[in-house]
């Protein structure tokens, strides 16, 4: 009885063939290419949110030197501007303060994007990360 139990058991519902399962090789290649998926993501995230933050930080640099050019340099500059130029001030700062807004977040998360690749690393010690490089 068991004897018909098992060979039922080891060959699929047709009839003609035994069970297997795949070879140790093909699993973990799988695995690995899962692995990668994620760290991919997480590469281009990565890659993504410090482009931005570099970028920003050029355009904001850039809004600093041009409010700096229009501020004047005399110490009672600010009695005298025009109110032109205290809204074009205004207008710089707002836009300077919205861009530092920005790169702190993104500077945050970068951090975090940093903190799961590691952590993605080390819960797959096998993976080789040589292949994100690439």
């Amino acid at each position: 009885m068991f004897q018909l139990f098992l060979r039922n058991l080891l060959t699929d519902r047709s009839g003609d063939r035994a069970f297997k399962v795949r070879s140790a090789e093909r699993d973990a290649a799988t695995d690995e290419a899962r692995i990668a998926s994620i760290l991919t993501a997480i590469e281009t995230a990565l890659r993504d949110a410090e482009n931005e933050q570099a970028g920003l930080n050029r355009r904001v640099d850039d809004a600093l030197a041009r409010a700096a050019v229009t501020l004047g340099n005399d110490a009672d500059e600010y009695l005298e501007r025009e109110a032109l130029d205290n809204h074009h001030q205004d207008l710089f700062s707002a836009e300077i303060a919205n861009g530092q807004r920005r790169i702190a977040e993104l500077a945050t998360m970068i951090s975090q994007l940093r903190s799961i690749k590691a952590a993605t690393l080390a819960r797959f010690p096998g993976f080789r990360a040589a292949q994100l490089d690439s």
